[in-house]
């Protein structure tokens, strides 16, 4: 399916989400609503799942927002003299529907592009270089790779068209409470098995040359995700739908969508860190007896708690990551589920690169590459190196060229020592260190994932990234867990675990 039927296809869902959210049938009678909500992290899950929250509980119920940081989790910003630069989650794919919506809800703006150019290092010289021309590119990858860079195209936009199918079950009010169940409505059994496989094992069966792989799906993955094509095949697609064109950002920054969802979800911003959840028993009006969870959290005014109906937990549990405990749930909730989220550090240098390190032998002023991807190569201290241009985009503004003093930003496993950082540039003005855990380490056969559903009425967003981790797997999962959590309080067990929208589809018509 080409990219342009894809379009239309994007168009013909964002024109659903403006239709209403019960288009198939009337829905039961419904409860009472419930009177307060906690949602644990202020990342782009956690300000997604309290927008979804006021759309599908209402303007009575009460939505608190516990976050012990800044608002947008790993999506931030560096300032660095009179501008600010990402040195988080960077772009977004023209077919991520929710944070198309969320931008035109809220009001922002798309970042103007600035263009780019891009070569890929095996660290000694520069293997391949970009040229301006698409014809020059193409012939270029022909003669080295045959139809290999084609197919790959074809291979992503296959599982890209399978992939969409989750936004008309979400805007037709389905949910999963699974990872397994909800990666199975979008692509069957085939991507579960992509879940099951490496990157390198799923394209080498789909006949994909070991060279093509090598030098020029690897790089991709490094800077995506700091990882080797010898990672999750789902994710691997995910990664290379990160190298399409029309890729797009948000002027001033892509944690403005975060504060704008906090914005227009009227939920009340806690700054504090939650330490635990319980369970505890609350006799209600009807005489009977009502289970309700008790946050507890340290804030600046000291340690307090509070009783909510339904709890959702947007951070993740995983060590290093979350110190949040549990107590009287039977059976019990771990503090920590099993795996290891990888570490990227990200390094912004303001200064000038040394552009003999890259193999490169003409002027500085000469060299015309923004985003420098690298092989799998042994002694290869960084994954990426890439100038980078501020999150607004002034009237006039031009990139600097190498031969003078701009920002870079480094992508690397481990933070980077003195002398590795002089040989990388000749001078610098101001280095700015942030180490990540931005990412599950992504090691097939994937082990199951940790459940959406944690308690009756205790849900977990994070999940999702056992699949992939983006902007746009963390919205998902947001619209899939609040919709869950609505079925659940009032009894829309159809609406759960079902695939049979399109079955249904045709029985409308």
């Amino acid at each position: 399916m080409s990219v342009r039927n894809l379009s239309v296809r994007a168009l013909l869902f964002l024109g659903i989400f403006q239709v209403g959210r019960r288009g198939l049938a009337s829905a039961p009678e419904l409860k009472e609503q419930p009177k307060k909500i906690a949602v644990v992290g202020g990342g782009i899950g956690g300000t997604a799942a309290a927008y979804f929250l006021r759309q599908e509980f209402g303007a009575s119920v009460k939505i608190d927002v516990f976050e012990a940081e800044t608002i947008g989790g790993r999506l931030a910003t560096e300032k660095i003299g009179e501008q600010e630069y990402e040195t988080g989650g960077s772009v977004i794919h023209p077919l991520n529907l929710h944070m198309k919506h969320f931008v035109d809800r809220i009001g922002l703006s798309v970042r103007t592009d600035v263009p780019s150019k891009m070569a890929i290092f095996d660290g000694k010289e520069l293997t391949f270089e970009e040229s301006d021309w698409f014809i020059v590119n193409f012939l270029r990858m022909l003669w080295r790779y045959g139809f290999n860079s084609l197919r790959m195209h074809m291979w992503v936009e296959g599982i890209l068209d399978k992939f969409m199918r989750i936004y008309q079950y979400q805007q037709f009010g389905y949910s999963f409470s699974s990872v397994e169940q909800l990666l199975h409505a979008m692509g069957g059994a085939s991507f579960l098995t992509l879940l099951n496989q490496t990157l390198e094992e799923a394209m080498v069966a789909d006949g994909f040359s070991q060279s093509f792989i090598n030098d020029i799906v690897t790089p991709i993955t490094r800077v995506n995700y700091g990882q080797s094509v010898r990672f999750s095949a789902f994710v691997g697609a995910v990664s290379l739908a990160g190298a399409d064109s029309g890729l797009w950002a948000v002027d001033g920054g892509n944690k403005r969508v975060c504060s704008g969802l906090l914005y227009h979800s009227k939920a009340e911003l806690i700054q504090a860190q939650v330490t635990s959840v319980s369970v505890k028993m609350r006799p209600s009006k009807s005489g009977s007896v009502a289970s309700l969870y008790e946050v507890n959290y340290i804030g600046d005014a000291g340690s307090a708690h509070s009783l909510y109906d339904i709890v959702i937990l947007a951070t993740p549990l995983h060590q290093g990551l979350s110190d949040i405990s549990f107590s009287g749930f039977s059976p019990p909730i771990p503090s920590h589920f099993p795996g290891r989220y990888h570490q990227t550090v990200s390094t912004l240098v303001l200064g000038r690169v040394n552009v003999s390190y890259l193999g490169f032998s003409q002027k500085p002023s000469d060299f015309v590459f923004s985003d420098i991807l690298t092989q799998d190569m042994k002694g290869l201290v960084i994954n990426s190196l890439s100038s980078l241009d501020p999150v607004h985009i002034p009237p006039g503004y031009r990139r600097p060229p190498a031969s003078e003093s701009k920002v870079w930003k480094v992508f690397s496993p481990e933070p980077l020592k003195e002398e590795q950082l002089r040989e990388i540039f000749l001078s610098w003005e101001g280095i700015w260190e942030k180490k990540w855990l931005a990412y599950p380490s992504y090691t097939p056969p994937q082990r199951r994932s940790p459940p959406f559903i944690l308690h009756d009425r205790l849900y977990y967003l994070s999940p999702i990234e056992w699949a992939a981790s983006c902007m746009e797997m963390s919205a998902l999962s947001a619209r899939n867990v609040v919709l869950l959590a609505h079925h659940r309080w009032h009894g829309h067990s159809a609406k759960i675990d079902q695939e049979d929208l399109h079955t249904r589809l045709r029985g409308e018509l």
